[in-house]
């Protein structure tokens, strides 16, 4: 055992020993649900690489003592998948976890569908896709369809940390020194991939001679070299890496693109892409929004762009939309708007939905007045026509308070204000 990789020998065996996801295996959860009722249903597990996808497949069959095969789609033939229903046949429901599930070619599937359809076959598939974009329906439609996150900082330490000191799997019977600050740097340099953690740390110790008390002593400078990565200045909690996204962010809301290049550039020596692509999303809808309302699609193209790339390529995408979002006029009137509308609702002024607004599309509806006096707006002229839409208790709220940031949102708001100036008129 101990000549396999230490991230293979530190799988979990137990949904219990499964560290993060929390929002699928945490009580009273999908999956722990699931487990639970030992009642173990096909589904795609999709994230980015190092979420613990196949780990976690093999846990939950390993939690319910199911017999387990695991196959690739790309590199494993149909014969392959004959022998896995054959002995499922003979052995009762078997877990068959599918590695690259995306790749499944028309072939294999049409082979799989029939016993995933009798259950003969639990399917857990696991891919970096998007289901939604990458896996036939066929397939998709005989399956939960779970995302994977990109585990914490904290979750990544606790990784880490049962693996310098189990006995059984890890390196626990050896005299293991590390600081909080290598630690520290294994955890945010490997952008939340665990896998990524778990080899630099155990390049770390494998490259390390022990000292003349045998022990071997884990250095910020050691865990830089096997990670190839340069830290930040950050303290034990993390809280400088914290700080420089947080500055990313504010930069851009601030229109210094100086600044913002420079965080941008912080972040990318971090290997940080996730935070830079999450960070530029959300700026491009939160501070730009309807100002330049396609800063959001060429972002996240952007975004799409650099993941495909990778680093160091990924930095010119990234380059040019961060100055388009630095530079454009700044607007968070759409979503201030919702946050009141939600603000109401969640107080209790929903209040009763018109009855010229309701469901008419059944028998019997007339007798109930629903959808009488509805009057359709492409009936008039301008495509517009006074009505009351909000229930009676709210029905003159105003959410939307426009700006004049940008053409587009300056053009909203002569036809919204044109249209508050006729439903005055008609009051």
């Amino acid at each position: 055992m101990k000549h396999e990789p230490l991230a293979f020998r530190m799988r979990p065996n137990h949904i219990e020993e499964i560290i993060g996801q929390e929002h699928l295996v945490g009580e009273g959860k999908i999956l722990y649900r699931m487990i639970k009722a030992e009642q173990l249903s096909s589904m795609i597990l999709f994230g980015p690489p190092g979420t613990g996808k196949t780990s976690m497949a093999n846990a939950l069959a390993k939690s319910l003592g199911l017999p387990v095969k695991l196959l690739n789609a790309v590199t494993d033939k149909k014969k392959d998948m004959e022998i896995v229903v054959e002995e499922a046949k003979m052995r009762g429901n078997l877990v068959l976890i599918l590695d690259e599930v995306h790749r499944l070619d028309k072939a294999k599937q049409d082979f799989l569908l029939p016993h995933l359809e009798s259950n003969l076959v639990t399917l857990i598939g696991c891919t970096t896709s998007n289901p939604y974009h990458a896996i036939n329906p066929a397939i998709r439609s005989r399956c939960h369809l779970f995302e994977l996150h990109p585990l914490t900082i904290e979750n990544i330490k606790t990784a880490l940390q049962r693996a310098i000191y189990d006995e059984e799997k890890g390196f626990g019977n050896k005299n293991i020194h590390i600081t909080d600050e290598a630690l520290e740097h294994f955890a945010v340099a490997s952008g939340g991939d665990l896998r990524s953690a778990l080899n630099g740390l155990e390049l770390a110790i494998s490259s390390t001679p022990p000292n003349e008390q045998n022990k071997i002593n884990i250095s910020l400078e050691a865990a830089e070299e096997c990670m190839q990565k340069k830290s930040f200045s950050h303290d034990k909690d993390g809280d400088a890496h914290y700080d420089v996204i947080s500055a990313f962010q504010k930069s851009i809301r601030g229109s210094d693109v100086d600044a913002a290049l420079h965080y941008l550039g912080r972040l990318i020596e971090a290997g940080d892409l996730d935070s830079i692509a999450r960070r530029m999303i959300v700026t491009a809808y939160e501070d730009i929004g309807l100002a330049n309302p396609q800063a959001g699609p060429r972002a996240i193209a952007a975004v799409q762009a650099a993941e495909r790339l990778g680093f160091p390529e990924a930095r010119i995408p990234l380059s040019v939309a961060i100055i388009e979002l630095c530079l454009s006029p700044k607007s968070n009137t759409a979503y201030q708007a919702l946050d009141a509308a939600l603000s109401d609702i969640r107080s209790g002024k929903g209040g009763e939905i018109p009855a010229h607004l309701k469901d008419a599309h059944y028998q019997g509806a007339k007798k109930l007045g629903r959808g009488v006096d509805y009057i359709y707006p492409h009936d008039y002229e301008n495509g517009w026509v006074s009505q009351q839409y909000l229930p009676d208790s709210i029905k003159n709220k105003h959410y939307y308070h426009p700006k004049e940031s940008g053409k587009f949102e300056q053009a909203l708001k002569k036809v919204y204000d044109k249209i508050k100036r006729e439903k005055r008129n008609k009051v």
